[in-house]
Order: C-alpha cells, then sequence, then structure tokens
C-alpha cells in the first residue's frame, strides 16, 4: 500500500516502464517539454462569465423570421432566371462553400428554382429600425439589445448541420470537440458544486449527442444534462431512498479511495480521472442542482415574464429561467434547446408551424433578456440565439410540397445579445431573395471564436498535442458586432 501510494505499486511500475519505452510518457527532459493543459484562467481579460447558447432544433426560416425579404412576394411564382436579379443557382459561392453528402447531380434539396413568397409580414423594430417579422412580438421589444449577423453560412444540407455549428466540422470529416466542451476545457470553475457545462432540453436526438461530445478533450469536459422534473433534476444522480446522506457520502469516500489508488496504477486512463471527478461532482450536485431547478422563490410576475402561465409558452420558459438560474449560480456555459428535434423543419405547412413554434419561444426568450437585463446579469452573460441553417428562397417541391421551404445552408441569421457586444446592430446580410450571405460571409466556426474571444479565451491557444486542427475550425472573431 505504501508503495501505491507513491506511485510505485508493481503493476504501477511495470505500465510506467512500457510507457516509458513506447515513447508516451517520459520524465521531466531539457530537450522536450511537457505539455500542460490550461489552467482554467482566461488568456486576456474577459468580457463575459457565462454564455446561455439557445439552439432551435430544425433550423428555423431566416426570410420569416429575422431577415425579410419583400423581393420574395414581389417575384413570387417566378423562376430566379426570370427575375431582373442576378440568379443564385449560378453564383460561384453556391459551390464553394457547400459539400452535398448526395452526389451533385442527384442533389435537389437547396435548388428549388420557383420562387416562394413571405407567409408573414414584417416592420422595422425598436428604436434601431431593425427589420423583423410579426412572428416575435416579444423579442420585437428587445431589438435595441440585439446584435444581429445575417450573413452565416454553413456546409451540410441535412440535419448533422446540427452538430456542424457546436462542432465545426461537416459529417464526412473528423469530428471536433463540441463548442461547450472547449470552454469548459479552457476555464476554471465558478462554482464547484455544479457543472461548468449544462444542457437543458437536449442533445435533442441520438444522432446529435456530438452537440455537447468532448471527445479527445476527455469525458469529463462533456455537457451535463439536467432535466426540469423536480423529483429527478439529475437523471441517474439521484440517492436511493433507503440510503441516508452520512451513508452515501461514505460510500464515495470508499470509492474516491479506490478510483485513486487505480489511478496510480493506471495514470494514463482519462476514462477513470473522469470517474473519479463525476463522483465528487454528483455528489455536491445532489444539493445544487434541486435548488437552482426549484422556481418556488420566483414571483409570480417573474413567472409570467417567462410565460410559464400558459401551456404553449411553459416548456420553454421552464428552461430559459432554469438558464437564469444556472448562469446566476456560476455555470459558465448553458446550452438551451427550447424546443424537440426538427420541429423547426418546415418542408410543408411553414405559416402554420413557424407560427406556433415562434409564439412557443418568443415570449420566453424574451423573457430571458428582460430578466438578466433587469438583475444586471446581462453585462456578464452573452446571449447566443441560432439555429443549423436557414430555408430556402425557393417553395420545396418534394413530395408534391407547395407550402413549405427546404434546407438552406447559404446563409441565414443569427444574434448575439448581452456581455461585449453592441446592442441595435446588424451585421452583413444575405442577397435581395435571401440565398447567398454575401461578401466572406460567416462560416458557423466564427460564432466559436466570437463566443471564446468574449470569455477571454484564444481557442487557438488550447490546442492539443496530436489532435491537427484545421484553419477554418478556429474560426474568426466577428469583430463587427463587439462594443
Amino acid at each position: 500500500m505504501f508503495l501505491s501510494d507513491l506511485g510505485l505499486g508493481f503493476t504501477g511500475l511495470a505500465l510506467g516502464a512500457t510507457l516509458f519505452s513506447d515513447g508516451v510518457a517520459k520524465a521531466a527532459s531539457t530537450t522536450q517539454a511537457k505539455f500542460s493543459p490550461t489552467d482554467g484562467k482566461p488568456h486576456f481579460t474577459p468580457k463575459a462569465k457565462s454564455v446561455i447558447w439557445i439552439f432551435l432544433s430544425g433550423g428555423y426560416s431566416h426570410v420569416e423570421t429575422f431577415d425579410p425579404k419583400p423581393a420574395l412576394t414581389k417575384y413570387a411564382g417566378l423562376t430566379f432566371d426570370k427575375t431582373p436579379l442576378a440568379n443564385p443557382l449560378t453564383s460561384d459561392k453556391h459551390h464553394k462553400r457547400f459539400r452535398s453528402v448526395p452526389a451533385q447531380e442527384v442533389n435537389v434539396r437547396d435548388v428549388y428554382p420557383s420562387i416562394y413568397p413571405m407567409q408573414v409580414g414584417f416592420a422595422p423594430r425598436g428604436q434601431c429600425g431593425v427589420e423583423m417579422t410579426d412572428w416575435w412580438p416579444h423579442l420585437a421589444s428587445c431589438a435595441d439589445d440585439l446584435a444581429f449577423v445575417r450573413n452565416m453560412w454553413t456546409t451540410d444540407n441535412d440535419h448533422f448541420a446540427e452538430n456542424q455549428i457546436h462542432t465545426g466540422r461537416h459529417r464526412l470529416d473528423e469530428q471536433q470537440p463540441s463548442l461547450g466542451a472547449w470552454v469548459h476545457y479552457g476555464l476554471g470553475s465558478l462554482n464547484e458544486n455544479l457543472p461548468k457545462f449544462v444542457a437543458l432540453g437536449g442533445p435533442t436526438n441520438s444522432t446529435t449527442h456530438w452537440s455537447v461530445n468532448p471527445l479527445y478533450l476527455g469525458p469529463e469536459h462533456a455537457g451535463v444534462p439536467l432535466t426540469l422534473d423536480p423529483k429527478s433534476p439529475l437523471p441517474f444522480g439521484q440517492r436511493d431512498p433507503r440510503q441516508s446522506a452520512d451513508e452515501q457520502r461514505a460510500e464515495y469516500e470508499l470509492i474516491g479511495k479506490l478510483n485513486r489508488l487505480a489511478a496510480v496504477e493506471y495514470p494514463q486512463d482519462d476514462a477513470l480521472r473522469a470517474r473519479i471527478k463525476a463522483y465528487e461532482l454528483a455528489f455536491r450536485m445532489q444539493m445544487a442542482v434541486p435548488e437552482v431547478l426549484d422556481f418556488a422563490p420566483e414571483t409570480e410576475a417573474t413567472r409570467k415574464l417567462y410565460g410559464l402561465d400558459a401551456d404553449a409558452t411553459k416548456v420553454a420558459g421552464q428552461r430559459m429561467l432554469a438558464a437564469r438560474r444556472l448562469v446566476e449560480r456560476g455555470v459558465r456555459f448553458v446550452q438551451v434547446y427550447p424546443s424537440g428535434y426538427g420541429t423547426w423543419d418546415s418542408h410543408a405547412k411553414l405559416k402554420d408551424n413557424h407560427a406556433r413554434m415562434c409564439g412557443g419561444v418568443d415570449k420566453p426568450v424574451a423573457g430571458l433578456l428582460k430578466d438578466l437585463k433587469q438583475r444586471g446579469l446581462l453585462d456578464e452573460t452573452l446571449v447566443v440565439f441560432c439555429t443549423e441553417f436557414g430555408r430556402t428562397p425557393g417553395m420545396e417541391q418534394r413530395g408534391g410540397n407547395k407550402d413549405g421551404r427546404d434546407h438552406h445552408p447559404h446563409g441565414f441569421t443569427i444574434w448575439f445579445a448581452g456581455a461585449g457586444v453592441q446592442r441595435g446592430v446588424v451585421h452583413g446580410e444575405t442577397d435581395e431573395l435571401g440565398y447567398h450571405a454575401q461578401g466572406e460571409g460567416h462560416y458557423v466556426t466564427d460564432l466559436h471564436a466570437t463566443v471564446g474571444h468574449l470569455l477571454g479565451l484564444d481557442l487557438r491557444r488550447l490546442e492539443v498535442p496530436g489532435r491537427k486542427r484545421l484553419e477554418i475550425d478556429h474560426g474568426h472573431v466577428i469583430r463587427e458586432i463587439l462594443a
């Protein structure tokens, strides 16, 4: 036991010798610097302490939300080549940015040529005069706090783009850790009793686990899913009612001792290290999480602000309120899914679907912004509102559809609010039909770079030896929206 505690157990000695001979483990050397993981401190003075990342699964229509295009109604029913505007299908941007998983000759998903009119009205909002559609009456009252980016683009035209906006990688490429995992890896905790990276309402599907996956950063950096069930907010983390808190504490202490002994003999076991941390955090979370997700102390006015008093807005409202309570207590990155997997996907009946979906999230999201602002939290919290892609300016025609739009990676809109960003501004644009992001536009990793920058992180400096990242993985800070 003495030798084992010193890291000299016989198994440990043998393993260490083997790793050393294989070049995996080296003693301190003057010829090769030892890699040192991040110390948890920001690289420079941060503007934000925490991030609330709101993701709407399925792809909301940018032209029926935050980038209205009256030309769609003006030229409705015409094909692109019959208008006086440039034909977006012949633009070099079309194939420069886009990677279809099916062969190009059979891809029809983004090339519908018949222009489909806007399905909702729009108007200038706030003192800034940004145009938003009529489906966002509550969020419109927050227009002067928002920074819109209207020239986003991605490369996948199917729903794996939900992972891509979180990892930066197309499905045909090797995947990378999600943004939340990088933040968890790079920054220290503000509350040792809560995880640094939490997911509310997601991941939305078994195929979208990449959106919270840490991959080679190690399992301890994964997003922790919480439910809003007050009886079981932490899945698989409840103490057996037949066991007292003291008994469980003693059990975890014994497990911790055994795990640490095993860690001496297997120092390279990332899963074991993560398991030790998970047990320690899980015990602390059993007390902290129920308190965070207990809305009883909230006033009736606050509940109504988030829409908890109406069935249509209750689920999204609860998740937004939980997000506020989490960042209030020091959680670094809260990834919120206010609606289910693919629910914004409007291949048909777009008008009905978007009217209903906007009605479900409009008040809760606006309530979150107003609540953060009145508590002074908007000055230290960054809010990001996004989706995986936009929707086609052309009418989808697969399956005889005549009232919907297909997936559209070539141009879409997201917005920021809060710490470190300008308020009431619009950056970038799509063409008059809402087809292509103009100029260079912003690939999804520009979101990552911007979030990292506002948290005081240079994501390039979080490189892990032996893991090659591409230039596009790093992205570029969207400086035009910074305060």
